[in-house]
C-alpha cells in the first residue's frame, strides 16, 4: 500500500496489489446503466465472429453490425437479469371463493436454444386452479416472457414456467404446455420442420 500526497494536505491510499481473478471478473461483467452502452470487448467478439462465418466486419454495411448484434443479444436475454416471479407478488385473495381453472392459451413468445443460440418460436397455454390466491391473467403471459427472454430449452422453459407459479400462488394445480419450432432444426444439416411440444402438469 503507497500513500501519494495531494496538494492540498490530503493523504490518498493508494494499493499496488493485483487484482484477483475473481475480481477482474467482476470487473469486466459489470452492467452499464444504460443498455445501449456496449462494451469493447463485446464488439471485438462480434467482429471476431463475423471473420470467423468468412465475412469482413470492416466491409459497407457490416461496420455497425457488431453494435447491433450487442444490443439485440442484450434484449433477447433480458430475462437473465430479471425476476419472473415479480410479476405474481400482486396477488387478490378477496376473489378467491370459486373453484374454477384460470387458463390463458395461444401466448406467443420467442427464446433461443442454449446449445445454438438460434430461435426458438411457438406459443404456450398456462393453467392453474386457485387455492387462495390469484393474479391478473396477464401476468401469466409476463412470467412467461420473462423466461422465455434467457438462453433455454424447451423443457426447462416450460417447467420453470410451471414451478415459478406453484411457488408463489400456491394452487391446487398447475398446467403449461409449449409448443414450438426450433430454427436450430430448420436451418441447419438435419432440416427437420416442424413442431416441438412439451408439458408440465
Amino acid at each position: 500500500m503507497r500513500r501519494a500526497k495531494l496538494n492540498d494536505g490530503q493523504v490518498r491510499h493508494r494499493s499496488t496489489a493485483r487484482a484477483t481473478p475473481a475480481e477482474e471478473l467482476v470487473k469486466h461483467t459489470v452492467i452499464a446503466p444504460s443498455d445501449r452502452y456496449v462494451p469493447s470487448h463485446v464488439l471485438d467478439a462480434a467482429r471476431a465472429f463475423i471473420r470467423w462465418a468468412g465475412d469482413t466486419p470492416e466491409r459497407e454495411g457490416l461496420v455497425d453490425t457488431p453494435r447491433r448484434v450487442a444490443r439485440a443479444w442484450r434484449e433477447y436475454c433480458q430475462g437473465h437479469r430479471e425476476d419472473p416471479g415479480a410479476h405474481l407478488s400482486r396477488q387478490f385473495q378477496e376473489v378467491c371463493d370459486h373453484d374454477e381453472i384460470v387458463l390463458l392459451r395461444d401466448i406467443p413468445f420467442q427464446s433461443h436454444c442454449k446449445h445454438h443460440m438460434a430461435p426458438i418460436i411457438g406459443k404456450a397455454a398456462i393453467a392453474y386452479r386457485p387455492a387462495g390466491k390469484v393474479v391478473g391473467i396477464s401476468k401469466l403471459a409476463r412470467v412467461l416472457h420473462r423466461f422465455a427472454r434467457r438462453l433455454q430449452i424447451q423443457g426447462r422453459l416450460t417447467a420453470e414456467i410451471a414451478q415459478r407459479i406453484w411457488d408463489n400462488l400456491e394452487p391446487q394445480g398447475v398446467a403449461v404446455v409449449t409448443e414450438a419450432q426450433h430454427r436450430c432444426m430448420i436451418g441447419r444439416e438435419v432440416r427437420m420442420p416442424g413442431v416441438g411440444k412439451s408439458q408440465v402438469v
